[in-house]
């Protein structure tokens, strides 16, 4: 049986922005959270798997402004040795219409890749359907390393010690918040490394692509589509 998980939460004040639409980081906390809702609910515990973001794509088909719950329908939609990518629509009570996917690296409690096990493969792998996920990454660096400082927040470390992924939604916000409420539009966003809230952040731009960076080093990368 290909394993489908749905949910449904509101949207809340702190999720949006002043005209009401959803922002970035806050799809992303919908897309890690539902995610450990369904491994909870196929009966993994949490401390079997360990699983860090490669790359992130967003469609927003229709934007969410003034919805006040949003519908979430996630599965597996690849899987390879030590990866899986994860396919998420998020559907708003007032038309608002995003599709995510998202890829997604297996690690080991040391944090070395590990492969898929067969008890995973038997939940999620039929809704794969023999699609492999790449991990390559596709984003150019910056012509000139260097941007304008991004403070990091202690609010903004997860339990592995590290920037939380959906907290590097939050410079994309900040860098495009005009664009951003321009209708359809695609973002892709790729984690390079992990970044810890006691480094130096630089945020770069160039017009709809955005770096950060800590020192020359490219640690995640972003571009924005309008259509």
């Amino acid at each position: 049986m290909k394993r489908r998980f749905t949910a449904e939460r509101p949207i809340r004040l702190s999720d949006t922005d002043a005209s009401g639409r959803l922002r970035l980081d806050a799809v992303a906390r919908y897309l890690q959270d539902v995610a450990g809702d369904d491994v909870a609910a196929a009966g993994f515990r949490p401390e079997e798997h360990v699983w860090v973001v490669r790359r992130t794509e967003l469609e927003v088909v229709a934007q969410f402004a003034g919805d006040e719950r949003v519908a979430l329908e996630t599965w597996c939609s690849g899987v390879a040795g030590t990866s899986a990518s994860r396919r998420t629509t998020l559907r708003g009570d007032r038309g608002g219409l995003i599709e995510a996917e998202s890829v997604w690296i297996h690690l080991d409690h040391g944090l070395a890749p590990k492969r898929l096990d067969e008890r995973f493969l038997a939940v999620y792998g039929e809704a794969a359907e023999g699609r492999r996920p790449s991990t390559r990454f596709t984003l150019s660096g910056p012509a000139v390393p260097d941007g304008e400082p991004w403070p990091l927040r202690r609010t903004d470390e997860d339990r592995l010690g590290h920037v939380n992924n959906a907290a590097f939604w939050a410079p994309l916000e900040e860098s495009w918040a005009a664009r951003l409420a321009a209708g359809r539009l695609r973002v892709a966003l790729e984690y390079r490394k992990p970044i810890d809230v006691g480094e130096r952040v630089l945020l770069a731009r160039d017009g709809d692509a955005a770096w950060l960076l800590v020192g020359d080093e490219v640690r995640a990368a972003a571009i924005l589509e309008v259509a």
